[in-house]
């Protein structure tokens, strides 16, 4: 008996998040300020959810009787997850002196967005999927998650959310919201107009144009080199991080996301987000809720997935609090010498290392410190900067990479650029100035720092 190629079965594993999965991942890679921004929306998209006020909260505490408490009673162990490390925050004092520090690179590109986003006329759902796509756009200006994921999390299809990222596409800079850098280009040059040649070279021979495969290029167009060169000089004339140019016109600051003080020769980490409201579920929804028999089905429907996304948001936020906490006691642990002494120098440490001692996903290592700040009592660090790998010296001693690249960025900036080093002769000089690498890990440490590989590096014409 033969088998169609309609019949046959195929079995596969395919590995999706769950809706209150990317709610939680979303949430974790945000700054405090990100944060603060991210629940004043989440509080006008949400009718269900509502801020506390502490002192009305316990003066009503005080006027319910018992039967209105149990009543209203959530199951927050249902909703919270349980751990012993995780202590409450602050109350934020008002009266006490804050100090801001500057911010090395400018932000506010979210609210760049939100701001155009604000004079589209697009429908509630719509609305709802813009605002994950910008929530979700690196300091580049792409695009950085799967457009299936958000499409899921809202209940909606695929098709809609491609609509509404094709109108997020049209706004300024151009080139925002783009998935990879042939997608930001493209979007770039069929705005400029009277591009078509430039078009057709990063349709189609991008990873052509990329390597500089520029005789190719021409042998499979019957080109000329003027025509392949004045393409060239309109392309690199382009925006290949088109989020990074903006800016506010006002000084910008951080403000830390965590502060470790030691006190009585202990580190003690605390969440800097006291102002970063307390949320609740409103209990007149809640109360509608559960006497579901006087509710028609929409309404039911529509109250039950609110109170859903507000149970999920509210969990995230105290999920956020207690990650970031795990992830700075064990960078702590791993650097206590230079939390001791900030002249000690850093040791050896990866992300693989802290996921392993705080027994999470690597992925989410990179979401608790990628753009977040501890404030020491010595200065403010980007949590990324504690990471750098290891290896040994010529004498036999463990060194930091950092220092490697340094030597290697100082080698790169001092070559001829009309000859510049391979990388086998990046690591004959890096072994010579005392530090033995391999060649493929030259090529590694060139890639981190942005270096183009030789023939690159040296002039075109």
């Amino acid at each position: 008996m033969q088998i169609s190629q309609s019949q046959l079965q195929k079995l596969s594993q395919e590995l999706r998040l769950t809706p209150q999965q990317i709610l939680q991942s979303t949430i974790l890679q945000l700054t405090t300020l990100a944060l603060e921004s991210r629940i004043n929306e989440e509080l006008e998209q949400n009718p269900v959810l509502e801020e506390t006020d502490q002192e009305q909260n316990n003066e009503r505490e005080k006027e319910k009787t018992e039967d209105e408490k149990e009543k209203e009673e959530l199951d927050w162990e249902s909703i919270l997850p349980s751990n012993d490390d995780y202590k409450p925050k602050i109350e934020f004092d008002r009266s006490k002196e804050t100090i801001q520090y500057i911010q090395p690179a400018p932000t506010g590109l979210t609210e760049y967005l939100q701001d155009q986003l604000r004079l589209m006329n697009l429908d509630e759902i719509e609305v709802q999927i813009a605002n994950q796509i910008i929530w979700n756009v690196d300091d580049k200006g792409y695009f950085t998650l799967p457009l299936d994921n958000i499409a899921s999390l809202l209940n909606t299809s695929l098709e809609t959310a491609e609509k509404v990222l094709k109108t997020l596409q049209g706004f300024e800079p151009t080139g925002i919201f783009a998935r990879n850098l042939q997608e930001c280009l493209l979007l770039q040059l069929y705005e400029l107009g009277n591009s078509d040649d430039a078009i057709l070279v990063i349709k189609d021979y991008f990873e052509d144009f990329a390597n500089r495969r520029f005789s190719k290029i021409m042998k499979a167009l019957n080109w000329e080199k003027e025509r392949i060169l004045e393409v060239q000089n309109q392309i690199v004339k382009l925006n290949p991080k088109p989020g990074a140019g903006v800016s506010t016109s006002e000084s910008q600051y951080i403000t830390p996301d965590l502060i470790v003080n030691k006190i009585d020769g202990e580190f003690v980490i605390e969440i800097n987000d006291t102002r970063v409201p307390d949320l609740r579920i409103n209990s007149n929804y809640l109360a509608m809720l559960s006497k579901g028999n006087k509710l028609n089905a929409d309404t039911k429907t529509y109250l039950k997935k609110k109170v859903d996304l507000a149970k999920w948001f509210i969990q995230s936020i105290h999920q956020r609090r207690l990650t970031m906490t795990r992830v700075m006691k064990a960078i702590i642990e791993r650097q206590i010498d230079f939390f001791n002494d900030n002249q000690a120098p850093l040791k050896p440490m990866i992300l693989k290392d802290i996921a392993e001692d705080v027994k999470m996903d690597i992925s989410t290592i990179s979401r608790v410190t990628n753009g977040k700040y501890v404030q020491l009592s010595f200065g403010v660090y980007e949590l990324k900067y504690f990471f750098n790998e290891g290896m040994l010296d010529a004498s036999g001693e463990e060194v930091s990479t950092r220092i490697i690249k340094e030597k290697l960025r100082e080698i790169v900036d001092s070559e001829k650029k009309g000859k510049p080093y391979s990388d086998e002769k990046l690591s004959k000089l890096l072994k010579e100035a005392g530090y033995p690498v391999a060649r493929r890990t030259v090529a590694k440490y060139r890639e981190q720092l942005k270096i183009p590989v030789a023939r690159l590096r040296r002039d075109l014409v």
